[in-house]
């Protein structure tokens, strides 16, 4: 037989584009359409449906940036259309190819009634199968003309990230509003077709099958009377009934595909657009629900349900029956996907404590899954947080974008820092935004890591970030896939059970060990200063907001402020949103942060200050509040008391024009360019800065990586770096025993303050940059003489390692890295801490000098100043404090973390104050003391063992104490955990390596 293979698969494409697809909608009318542009934010649906309306027709523009357009359709069904399937076609001037980041709309009846989204990949709204001749037609729709910021050449600046610069353009031109005739025969060949054409190009062309299709495909299109699709259409798909028969072969891999949309809770588009990019997708989803009784949909982020549920009640309500029916499930049991390297440990914990108790509130549903598919990486702490919260599992699919190495499983158990391990896994269909092609789901089976121990994945499958979730065609698809040789099959399953499939088949699978680093977006870290600075500000006023209350709430009958600390949790929580704490959203997603965040501030502010009053009563003696987990000047953990100062510290100046600062534990060398040239542990006799490098060294790279500017930073940024060494002035401070440092450079102005606290041994830094650079990465660079192949970083509950060196690729590229309040760095019997108040990104590097000994140089990241989304990312004043901790152990380094991140608080009062609960071990430190969030009363306290060893404490109440249980994050006793004795109330606790717990004590 000759070779037609490539003139038929040519015909497919072109009678399917030119005449089969057209022929979808063969008859159709004009609707009548009107409009009202809502002259600021977006107004109730009542007042939408309402307004007055003016004329508009097809071809016209609408919608300025960020606008919100009332568009009211009316029309009357053709009489000879009786009996046939009328849809109305809704082109509101949609890009199919950017479903999610466009214009989108909402449908209403007149009576508020929502019937479906409107998105580029969705643009029919059903009238009636069949309807009757002469039927009115009155639609109205909700349309939001957000502009597009990521065009055809991504990551250019552009002023449509703000409402605040867009400027009033329209952005869209109506295109289509008819009334059409839906050939629903047409439409399945349509799909079988593409199903069978999309096969076909997968399978080898060699083998029997494809030749098969191709045949099958051949008869098809012979029966197809180009003149007449409508009226060969149920021939033409006769002669494809065989092929779509042939069942898949008993090994095929088996694909559980869950219906969903990936919808960025801020990204391209600012908060308050989420809302209804949720309404619009839920009321699409529930719709294609009561259409497809195969289908089962997923949503996740609590958030999301709950602004459904506050901003469109009449959409909750169809969500609610459909939850009931068990097809329309909630996903993650988390409060947003969040990002996971960034937040503390507490707030982590808290995006499952208010995550998971929303659906269980709502619905009694328990997620048994962590649902983060775009997560920009994963902290090595998060195993056990997830079994903590009473989940069991973990999906993602961000890791295969990793630019240097691909993950070598599919499906593995993640272990974490205290030996925790959760069944995880990557689907191997590459995408979360899965569509049913026929290349998608040949990728999933190919690509799948994991064959012979395992045949199972998981496919995401719906337009995401507001493109509508799943579509009819794909659910179409899928029946087709369900059992079709050839392929993997198909079938639409909850996330709970693909898990339970999954690890039954591969109880044993293989162990990865530490963090999930996403070898890409490693810049996430540090773009938008002042988001992150906002959260880790936030994390550490609600950790005092809730300690202070409780204890004033069991000490004086202080009202515990249960709804204004749930409140702001869930607010901190959302604003950890990846894209929001990451730094990689618009313009307006970042100003409205920075506005929060100072809500946030004042408001906890006013608890903590209420709170220390009603504690510290009336009376003159000066207390100081010790909010840190370890004691300070005197003052234990969570208690008050008069301060117990000790040392003084003393400034002299150098003949070199430098300064020395000495305070008897350590003595920093300043030279004249307000370099720190030496940092000397006086009682060890050590010298912290490497022989002829400098410390507290700015440097500056050029910083425009190849692509998602604000997301990545390229390794080539360190080819070039210029070393900020020349000083406007290095004098002393204004209390003499400090030392001030200004720099100019470029647009930017630098100012910092150099001091060694008294009785402490560390050298602190407070960094103000007033940056106006573009395309520019600051550092500030601490070069030790100290020798180690490994250094410690902080995550939530504790710490890891990674390597100094670049021995494998793996290794190569964590070139830009995640720490908390501390990276520690140790030889045998000596050890050097660097801690932050607010930054995130870091690298760490080593050189052999030509004296044989090691520099490896701690750069912590200050400030980027990339140009997409945010044109204006991170321009103006930020500041930041640091603190070089020579002879730290890793003990110190935990302590002076906690203690940069929690300014002392003083006031006058009648006496000291105990505190609530006491840890008789530094290691083990207490995250939260508050009091149960049910109400009760009960005092929870949590906490970890924070150095990586095993502890024996006791934990002291100092409060009569009834009773003691070990729970869950949620608050929940653990049915298999016996609660620990009580004895006056004292608790003795043994806990493993970072062993995190939970105890909820009752008050007698």
């Amino acid at each position: 037989m000759h070779d037609d293979r490539t003139l038929v698969e040519a015909r497919l494409r072109r009678v399917l584009d030119e005449r089969i697809r057209p022929a979808v909608y063969p008859e159709s009318v004009p609707l009548e359409v009107a409009v009202w542009h809502a002259p600021g934010e977006p107004v109730p649906v009542a007042e939408g449906l309402a307004a007055d309306v003016e004329p508009v027709t097809v071809g016209s523009r609408w919608g300025a940036p960020w606008g919100t357009s009332w568009f009211r359709v009316t029309g009357t069904v053709p009489e000879a259309w009786a009996d046939r399937t009328v849809e109305a076609v809704l082109d509101l001037g949609f890009d199919e190819n950017m479903p999610g980041f466009q214009c989108e709309g909402l449908v209403y009846r007149p009576d508020g009634t929502p019937v479906k989204g409107l998105n580029p990949r969705n643009q029919w709204v059903r009238i009636g199968a069949p309807v009757q001749g002469g039927e009115e037609v009155r639609l109205h729709v909700e349309a939001a003309s957000n502009p597009v910021v990521m065009d055809y050449r991504p990551f250019t600046p552009t002023p449509l990230g703000d409402l605040e610069t867009a400027g009033s353009d329209p952005q869209y031109t109506l295109t289509r509003m008819d009334l059409a005739v839906l050939d629903e025969t047409v439409w399945h060949l349509v799909t079988d077709l593409e199903v069978l054409g999309e096969l076909m190009a997968e399978l080898p062309v060699d083998a029997p099958r494809r030749w098969e299709i191709l045949r099958a495909v051949e008869r098809a299109l012979d029966a197809v009377d180009l003149q007449d699709v409508g009226g060969t259409a149920e021939q033409a798909r006769s002669r494809l009934t065989d092929v779509l028969a042939a069942p898949a072969v008993p090994s095929a891999h088996r694909i559980s595909a869950v219906g969903h949309a990936h919808i960025d809770s801020a990204w391209l588009w600012p908060l308050r657009e989420t809302v209804r990019k949720v309404a619009r997708t839920a009321a699409n989803m529930t719709a294609l629900l009561d259409d497809e009784p195969d289908f089962v949909f997923a949503m996740s982020q609590a958030q999301q349900w709950a602004w459904v549920k506050e901003h469109r009640p009449e959409v909750w309500a169809r969500v609610k029956k459909a939850v009931a029916e068990g097809r329309f499930v909630p996903a993650g049991g988390m409060w947003v996907e969040s990002d996971t390297n960034m937040p503390g440990s507490e707030a982590m914990a808290r995006q499952f404590v208010h995550g998971k108790r929303f659906f269980l509130d709502e619905f009694g549903v328990e997620n048994d899954e962590a649902w983060l598919p775009d997560t920009f990486g994963f902290a090595a702490g998060l195993p056990q947080i997830i079994k903590a919260a009473g989940s069991r599992y973990l999906l993602t699919q961000k890791i295969s974008w990793s630019r240097t190495n691909r993950f070598p499983h599919h499906t593995f158990r993640w272990e974490g820092i205290d030996g925790t391990r959760i069944f995880t896994h990557f689907p191997p269909v590459d995408t979360y935004n899965c569509s049913m092609r026929g290349a998608e789901i040949a990728h999933a089976v190919r690509n799948f890591k994991d064959k012979g121990a395992a045949r199972h994945s998981l496919a995401p499958t719906g337009w995401g970030d507001g493109g509508g979730g799943t579509t009819r065609e794909m659910v179409a698809k899928a029946a087709r896939l369900r059992d079709l040789e050839g392929s993997a099959t198909v079938t639409w399953e909850t996330p709970s059970a693909f898990f339970a499939k999954a690890e039954a088949e591969n109880p044993e699978p293989p162990v990865w060990v530490g963090e999930l680093y996403l070898e890409l977006h490693r810049a996430t870290l540090t773009s938008q200063a002042g988001t992150k600075q906002g959260n880790r500000r936030s994390e550490h006023l609600l950790r005092e907001a809730e300690l202070w209350a409780a204890t004033a709430a069991v000490r004086t009958g202080f009202p515990y402020p249960y709804a204004d600390l749930d409140r702001i949790w869930k607010t901190v929580l959302l604003h950890q949103f990846h894209d929001i704490l990451p730094g990689s959203s618009i313009a307006w997603v970042h100003r409205e942060a920075r506005a929060t965040y100072a809500r946030v501030a004042d408001e906890l502010g006013g608890i903590i200050d209420a709170a220390q009053r009603a504690l510290a009563g009336e009376g003159s003696v000066p207390l100081l509040f010790n909010a840190a987990p370890h004691t300070r000047s005197g003052v234990p953990a969570g208690g008050a008391r008069p301060a117990e100062m000790s040392g003084r510290t003393t400034r002299a100046e150098r003949p070199d024009g430098g300064h020395v600062l000495d305070n008897g534990l350590l003595r920093v060398g300043v030279d004249a360019r307000g370099l720190v040239d030496s940092a000397l542990d006086l009682a060890a006799g050590r010298e912290t800065i490497a022989p002829g490098r400098t410390g507290n060294l700015l440097q500056l790279h050029q910083d425009l990586p190849n692509m998602w500017d604000a997301w990545d930073v390229d390794e080539f940024y360190r080819n070039t770096v210029t070393d900020l060494t020349d000083a406007d002035e290095v004098t002393p401070g204004d209390d003499g025993v400090t030392v001030r440092v200004v720099r100019t450079f470029g647009a930017s102005r630098v100012t910092q303050v150099l001091s060694l606290p008294p009785g402490e041994k560390r050298l602190v830094v407070d960094t103000e940059v007033d940056w106006h650079e573009t395309e520019k990465f600051l550092k500030l660079a601490f070069p030790l003489d100290l020798h180690t192949d490994r250094y410690a970083s902080e995550t939530q509950f504790g710490h890891f390692f990674r390597p100094t060196h670049t021995n494998t690729s793996w290794e190569a590229a964590k070139f830009e890295a995640c720490n908390h309040r501390f990276v520690h760095l140790q030889e045998p019997d000596w050890g050097v801490a660097v801690v932050n108040d607010g930054t995130y990104g870091h690298d760490v590097t080593r050189a052999v000098r030509g004296d044989g000994g090691t520099t490896t140089t701690v750069r912590v990241s200050l400030l980027r100043a990339p140009r997409f989304p945010d044109p204006e990312t991170d321009q103006g004043v930020h500041r930041f404090r640091h603190a070089l901790v020579p002879g730290a152990s890793i003990g110190d380094a935990v302590r002076e973390g906690w203690r940069v991140n929690l300014p002392e608080r003083r006031l006058h009062g009648a006496g000291e104050v105990a505190p609530l609960v006491t840890v008789d071990r530094d290691s083990v430190v207490v995250t939260a003391v508050k009091l149960a969030d049910d109400g009760s009363g009960d005092v929870v306290v949590r906490f970890h063992e924070a150095h990586g060893a095993r502890a024996r404490a006791t934990l002291t109440a100092g409060f009569p104490v009834a009773g003691v249980e070990v729970t869950d994050l949620l608050e929940r006793p653990l049915a298999d955990t016996a609660p620990p004795a009580v004895d006056d109330g004292r608790i003795t606790v043994r806990l493993r390596p970072f062993e995190l717990t939970t105890l909820r004590l009752k008050r007698a």
